[in-house]
């Protein structure tokens, strides 16, 4: 996908607030959060995105704010991103 493409998807309410299922091209999908830090727009510009993966490794950075829970994606390899619905327990 294109960083503008991506940009729009989760900078319209899903930035750094919401799980967002990823696919990929070539790789399973996941579930992530993007993150917003200090180089957010230098990362954007260049279609690479700090995505934090794995339920629990977001909800220790939710607590932490722990940047070595995030990782870089590049956006060519992501085909599609939706919005993960909250499952009522």
């Amino acid at each position: 996908m294109t960083n503008e493409a991506i940009a729009k998807f989760v900078e319209n309410g899903h930035l750094i607030k919401t799980n967002i299922k990823i696919d990929f091209k070539q790789r399973s999908s996941l579930v992530g959060m993007f993150l917003k830090q200090n180089d957010y727009d230098e990362l954007k510009s260049k279609n690479f995105w700090r995505i934090v993966t794995d339920p629990k490794n977001i909800e220790a950075w939710k607590k932490s704010k722990d940047m070595n829970l995030a990782k870089l994606f590049n956006g060519m390899e992501i085909t599609k991103l939706s919005e993960v619905k909250e499952k009522n327990h």
